[in-house]
Parts: C-alpha cells; sequence; structure tokens
C-alpha cells in the first residue's frame, strides 16, 4: 500500500473508471461543437485542460452527449444551459468540499465483506459510500426541487404580478457580533468550531421554523420565510437560542420584507439591502425589523414592535427601524 491516497485511483473510483479521452476526442464522441463544450466546462467550475491531455472519462462523454441532446431536442437552449451548469457547479463544489473536509476525519477500516483490497482505506471508503451518498444525494435533490416548485406556484397564486424569480419574501440576516475579536484571540480550529456550531444551530433554527437557508458567510447567515411570522419566530430563536451555545457569542438579527429577485439559489434586490443595513444597526443579542415587516406583524398579540431612533442608510436613505421581541404578560408568562 502506497504512504499515500493516490489521486488518479480515487478519480477513478468516484467517475466510474480512468480517464481516457482527450478534450477533442470526448467533444467528438458527444457530438458536440467544441465551443459548446468549453463554455459547459467552464460554467462547471473545471480547469481548462491542455488539447493533449488525456482528461476526460466515458461519464463525461456520457454527460456532454445528454447535455447536447437536450439542446438538439428544443427542451432547453444554449443560454439556460449554461446557467444551470454555473448553478450546479457552484453548488457541487462547496458540497464536495464539505464532504471531503468530513470524509478525511473518519478512521475507516474496511469490513469482512471487502476483503483485502490492498487500496489505501481512503479509496475504500469512497467506494464503499458512494452508492449509497449517490442515492441519498439524487432523493434529497429531489425533495429540495418538489419545495421550491411548490413555493413558486404558491406565490404566484397568491399575487397575479408575481413573476417566476421576482415576488415578495422576508429576508433575515443574522451576525456573530464578536466574530472579529474572536478571529485574533482563537487559533483556526476553535475558530473553526465556532463557526460550525453557529452554521449548524442557526441552520437547525431556520429549517424548523419553516424557513431556508439561502447562504452563510462564516460569521453571517441569510435566511428567507414566506411569512412575517415565520421571519419573526425565526429571528426570535437565533437571538435566544444561539446564545445559549457558551462557546458562541451573541448575534444580532435585521429583517425585512418586501420583493427579492430570486437567481441561481440566492436573493438580490433593495429588500436583502434593507435586512443587511438593519442588522448592522441592532445591538448585540436584538432584532431590528423594516416597517414593511412591522405592519405585518402588529396584530400578533404574542409579539411586541416598538420604532426606535430613525437611522439614515446610505444608498437606502432613512430608516426606521422597530425593536422585536415577545410580549410577556404578568407574571412571566409568555403571551
Amino acid at each position: 500500500m502506497s504512504s499515500r491516497p493516490d489521486p488518479k485511483e480515487i478519480e477513478a473510483v468516484l467517475l466510474g473508471g480512468e480517464a481516457r479521452y482527450t478534450r477533442e476526442e470526448a467533444v467528438r464522441r458527444a457530438g458536440a461543437s467544441p465551443e459548446f463544450a468549453k463554455r459547459v466546462w467552464r460554467a462547471l467550475g473545471f480547469a481548462t485542460r491542455s488539447s493533449e491531455s488525456v482528461a476526460f472519462t466515458d461519464s463525461d462523454v456520457e454527460a456532454l452527449r445528454v447535455t447536447t441532446e437536450l439542446m438538439k431536442n428544443g427542451v432547453v437552449d444554449e443560454d439556460a444551459v449554461i446557467r444551470l451548469a454555473r448553478a450546479m457547479g457552484q453548488t457541487m463544489a462547496r458540497l464536495a468540499e464539505w464532504q471531503t473536509s468530513i470524509l478525511s476525519t473518519l478512521s475507516y477500516t474496511p469490513g469482512p465483506s471487502s476483503g483485502d483490497s490492498g487500496h489505501d482505506p481512503l479509496v475504500d471508503l469512497a467506494r464503499d459510500l458512494l452508492p449509497d451518498v449517490e442515492r441519498l444525494l439524487l432523493h434529497i435533490w429531489r425533495r429540495q426541487l418538489s419545495a421550491s416548485a411548490a413555493r413558486r406556484l404558491a406565490f404566484m397564486e397568491s399575487s397575479e404580478d408575481a413573476a417566476p424569480t421576482y415576488f415578495p419574501l422576508s429576508v433575515g440576516f443574522a451576525d456573530l457580533v464578536s466574530f472579529t475579536t474572536l478571529s485574533r484571540e482563537l487559533d483556526e480550529v476553535e475558530l473553526a468550531e465556532v463557526v460550525e456550531s453557529f452554521e449548524s444551530t442557526a441552520t437547525d433554527i431556520v429549517s424548523s421554523g419553516g424557513g431556508r437557508v439561502i447562504k452563510t458567510l462564516g460569521d453571517e447567515i441569510l435566511y428567507v420565510a414566506n411569512t412575517a411570522r415565520q421571519a419573526a419566530e425565526i429571528a426570535l430563536q437565533l437571538a435566544d437560542g444561539v446564545k445559549t451555545h457558551t462557546e458562541v457569542p451573541d448575534v444580532r438579527v435585521g429583517v425585512a420584507y418586501g420583493p427579492v429577485l430570486a437567481l441561481l439559489g440566492d436573493v438580490f434586490g433593495t429588500t436583502v439591502n434593507r435586512s443587511s443595513r438593519l442588522t448592522s444597526f441592532a445591538r448585540p443579542g436584538t432584532i431590528l425589523i423594516d416597517e414593511a415587516l412591522a405592519e405585518q406583524l402588529q396584530d400578533e398579540e404574542s409579539l411586541q414592535v416598538v420604532a426606535v431612533r430613525p437611522r439614515h442608510a446610505h444608498g437606502l436613505g432613512r430608516l426606521q427601524p422597530y425593536a422585536l421581541r415577545r410580549r410577556f404578560e404578568p407574571g412571566g408568562a409568555q403571551g
């Protein structure tokens, strides 16, 4: 056994075979044009290979052939293919890095049924886990696709003016208040543990509250929710729940309501900017919301919304923030 994993061996296991073709051979076998193949490859986020390099497998050829057939049959046009490729490439790249970092920490010994393969344990681990992980990945993707389609249909049915990628949402930001200080005081491993604890806790809170995490940026999380009540409850739980983990500093949260542009799994627009700015105005452990969200929450008896000092936000003009907190009845009972 070699002292370290053989990259080519791992690649062959994960791709279902060794690289056999140069770029020109792969393109010819797939029936694609060289320019289209180059665009797809770049959109997927892969490094450009020299024309003489034998770097493409049978699965690469088949993927390119299927993509080309979709265009020939008129199912999608070239621009749509490139956009889909970019979305999948960016998402899968992050997923792959995340999974690899987890797998590399595992201590793996092949079971009795595997026998002595003579391979590096990492190769055996990849081979043994791949079929089950592949099935799980497909199932989770279908589940998420179903949920996304249902959300879009609901938005379009609720508003005659709703567009497939432009509709109203509640948008929330939450960030760690003392992250800069922590980055100076902790070593890399300790800081990574703080970030992972924050992300896992925040993600659990958002998901269980009916929201959806758009992205995490180390010390910050961006989420959306369909209703004002969901967004408010998630914000309150983030402010309360994250600080119960002693290794994580307090968070501050900003939430805004309004139309957003949803593209490639991200959200854009003034509503997002307003939410971010409200977060920067908030004190540790507090929640600030905008006027539009405050209006939607005014009839929620269990919540208290109080106007605070107006602020000027560059590019957004004058903002009227509102502090959001739970309303408590006399005697300490929660309303």
